[in-house]
């Protein structure tokens, strides 16, 4: 019987160097039958047996195989329940807003509000949220509020100024006249502080003398006026404005959105009429932005404000709808008639 066994045993590894030569470096493709099969068997004999026959597979790949075999019989996999559902896009929206909109909100304060609208979320599904926009925790949002937001906050003690040019053509030519004109945030009204061709430092103390009467300046009861680096603000222009208690803040330079709404009016009042019209004297330039400036406070609707109008409400009547025009057509609103 041993000289049985090793005659068969000389056999199968001449066997199985056969099979090597005949399909040499080519990958043999099995089966799943007979990666079973093999490793079965394999598994019975063990390494170092396998070793010795030289099989057409090396010994640790009929032993993974059977691992694998063990691993499958065992697998739950297809018996596992779904996972924890997925969190909406309206917790994720709103989870976003909340800590955009308030910078000192931690996870545990979200999850709080959070749970005041009927939404369940755990204080790590709100760091993962957050995290994923690439906001940070209440720490490092809060030394960073918007400008935007620091501006509403303070609405109702700060005004800001600025200038804006004209192209005028007169006796003599074209003359660049300069137009000063300063904003109330908090209600966007608007009042031209003075128009000049040449302005210097006596007209802008009379331009401070005006805006802080205290019968009927435009800086009554404000605190603070922002404004540009522009070298017309002079010192005495600042010492003014001082003994009346508004304090100027200079925005610092390179940052144009930084008086976005004074800025924002120059942009409306060149694209929606001076742009529009040639200028023919300094009484026609008075005139046009006199116009101009009665219907951005009592006919124009402001988005910032909520599409509403400045000064008063439109009056609603049930007669038919007409046109009132300014300076030619160029400037209009419609309004309803008496019936």
């Amino acid at each position: 019987m041993n000289e049985q066994h090793r005659a068969v045993h000389a056999y199968l590894k001449e066997e199985n160097r056969v099979l090597r030569e005949l399909h040499g470096h080519k990958r043999l493709r099995f089966s799943d039958d007979q990666r079973r099969r093999l490793a079965e068997k394999g598994h019975a004999l063990g390494r170092r047996v396998l070793r010795e026959f030289e099989p057409i597979v090396t010994p640790d790949t009929i032993l993974r195989w059977h691992r694998e075999l063990i691993a499958r019989k065992y697998d739950g996999s297809a018996m596992r329940r779904s996972g924890r559902p997925p969190v909406g896009n309206e917790i994720r929206a709103l989870v976003v807003r909340m800590a955009s909109e308030n910078e000192g909100w931690g996870y545990t304060r979200i999850v709080g509000e959070l749970s005041k609208l009927e939404h369940r979320v755990s204080r790590s599904t709100v760091r993962r949220i957050l995290k994923e926009r690439g906001i940070g925790p209440a720490p490092e949002r809060l030394p960073h509020m918007p400008w935007s937001k620091f501006l509403r906050a303070h609405w109702e003690a700060i005004a800001a100024a600025d200038f804006f040019t004209v192209e005028v053509w007169t006796s003599i030519g074209l003359v660049r006249y300069l137009v000063f004109f300063v904003i109330d945030l908090s209600t966007r009204r608007v009042e031209i502080a003075g128009i000049v061709p040449v302005p210097n430092g006596l007209w802008m103390r009379q331009v401070a003398r005006n805006l802080v009467d205290d019968l009927s300046g435009f800086f009554k009861g404000k605190r603070f006026l922002i404004h540009d680096r522009d070298p017309l603000y002079t010192r005495g222009f600042h010492e003014i404005l001082g003994y009346a208690g508004v304090a100027p803040v200079r925005l610092p330079p390179k940052s144009p959105n930084l008086n976005a709404y004074a800025e924002r009016f120059v942009l409306s009042i060149k694209s929606e009429c001076l742009d529009r019209m040639v200028m023919l004297g300094e009484r026609h330039l008075r005139r046009a932005i006199a116009s101009y400036v009665e219907h951005y406070h009592v006919e124009r609707c402001h988005q910032g404000i909520g599409n509403r109008l400045i000064d008063g409400v439109p009056k609603l009547a049930s007669g038919p709808v007409a046109r009132h025009e300014r300076l030619g057509g160029i400037l209009s609103h419609y309004y309803r008639t008496a019936a």
